[in-house]
Order: C-alpha cells, then structure tokens, then sequence
C-alpha cells in the first residue's frame, strides 16, 4: 500500500513539474492586439466606490457570425437609497447577445463596486447598467434585471433591455420585454452554487 501511494505521488509531482517547464508556454487563442483594451485583468487594482463607467472594458468577440448568450449575475451588488443612504443589496443579471464585443468580467465587477456609495432608485440602477454596457459594446441584443432585497416588505424587480435595429433583435427586444415577469430571466441561484 505504501509503495502504491509513494508511486501515485510520483507521478503527480511528475506531472505538475511537466505542466510548468518553460517548454510548454500558456498557448493563448487571442493576440497581444486583441487583448490591448483589456487593461485590468491580471493587475491589483483598488476599487472605486463611486460611479465610474469608464471603468468598463471589452474584448473583440471571435465569433460575430453567430448568436450566443452570454449570461452574468453578480450576485453581492449594493448601493445605496438617495434620500435615506441606507444599503440597498441585489443580484444583478445581465443577458446579451454580442456582436462585434464583449464584456471583460473584471471590469465589470469593478463598475459594478463602483456604485457602492451612489445613491440611485433601483429603477435607475437598471437603466443606467443597461446604458453604459449597451454603449460600451454595440450587442445585439442585450438586457439587465435587478433582483433587489426586500425593503419595507416591498420587493423591485426593474427589467431594462436594448436592440440593434436588426428586425429579429428588435422583436426580441420587444417579446421580452412585453413577456416579462420576476423571476423570468433570471434564475434559480442554487444552481450557482
């Protein structure tokens, strides 16, 4: 049993030495050019807790020529209420379908932070993240649901969405916004965890 066990590590160190040698470099599917905007991944960088869009970065998309979801939640998103500055805590989903570019996800977490210490309406929130990713990345189709704690006993669930003016993306656009409900584009958390 002793030498089973001594042989199996072996062969583990073995390995992890072989994953790391210099003959076998990161092999990377993007070039330098395509990763020159994305600034922010890899660095430690402080976050700002006060509203800062520019923060946002994207990434060319590989594959223009064909439509794929692309699905975030941040689940830990605080701000805080305008007229009183007390917390206010929700899970944020963003949905798009991109075209030309993509969202860098650390960036997005850091714009995310950054409205920490702004105070907005959970309406506002929505339509304001909608408008800064619909900016940043030209989608396709693209939409933001707000899952906000409860306060007061009373629930919000605000719902933004945007379309390029393709016909399909703006029937898209329109069929779901018109068809929705809580709960209906976001989903279930226990599944994330």
């Amino acid at each position: 049993m002793v030498k089973k066990i001594h042989k199996v590590n072996k062969v583990i160190n073995h390995s992890i030495k072989h994953k790391q040698s210099a003959n076998h470099p990161l092999k990377s599917y993007r070039t330098s050019k395509d990763l020159e905007r994305v600034t922010k991944l890899g660095e430690k960088i402080t976050p700002e807790f006060n509203y800062a869009p520019e923060i946002l970065e994207a990434f060319t998309n590989k594959h223009p020529n064909r439509d794929a979801w692309t699905s975030l939640i941040c689940t830990e998103f605080t701000t805080l209420c305008p007229k009183t500055g007390q917390p206010d805590f929700a899970k944020i989903f963003i949905n798009y379908i991109a075209d030309k570019s993509m969202v860098e996800s650390k960036s997005l977490k850091l714009y995310l932070t950054s409205f920490r210490q702004h105070g907005h309406f959970h309406e506002d929130l929505i339509q304001i993240i909608c408008n800064d990713l619909s900016s940043l990345l030209l989608p396709r189709y693209l939409e933001v649901v707000g899952v906000f704690t409860p306060r007061g006993g009373i629930s919000i669930f605000p719902y933004c969405n945007y379309s390029n003016n393709q016909e399909q993306y703006k029937e898209l656009k329109n069929k779901r916004l018109f068809e929705y409900i809580p709960g209906k584009y976001s989903m279930d958390l226990s599944l994330l965890y």
